[in-house]
């Protein structure tokens, strides 16, 4: 029995720029909806096509100097790959639409970035 193989730890690229993150949530609503509708059988009868939504939450440690304005970063391509290779996932027409800080006494500062794209692809 052949042992399965899955991803771990990732690569986070913006416009080619690595950076280093401490977490990385993908949110991907589909391009289907159910459409309810009232009928005897009291359930739905279809479905429509959407448009879909791309949305990813990224937290990133606090650099003591030069971090980058994020809230001025818009149309930037991000790339998320695993460290062992294998599937690219690529996020186009991404931007900032929310920034905060998080300050601990136990632990490093983190920015943490929710940020909107346009389009998705898989490489």
């Amino acid at each position: 029995m052949a042992i399965n193989e899955y991803v771990g730890a990732v690569i986070f690229e913006a416009n080619g720029v690595e950076y280093d993150a401490v977490s990385l949530d993908e949110d991907v609503k589909g391009d289907k909806k159910l459409v309810l509708t009232m009928n005897r059988k009291r359930r739905a009868k279809g479905r429509c096509r959407l448009i879909p939504q791309y949305t990813l939450k990224v937290t990133l440690p606090i650099p003591t100097e030069d971090e980058p304005d994020w809230l001025e970063m818009d149309d930037v391509k991000i790339t998320i790959q695993s460290v062992e290779g294998g599937d690219r996932t690529t996020y186009q027409g991404c931007f900032v639409t929310d920034m905060s800080g998080k300050y601990k006494v136990d632990g490093e500062a983190v920015r943490e970035l929710t940020l909107g794209a346009l389009n998705r692809i898989i490489e």
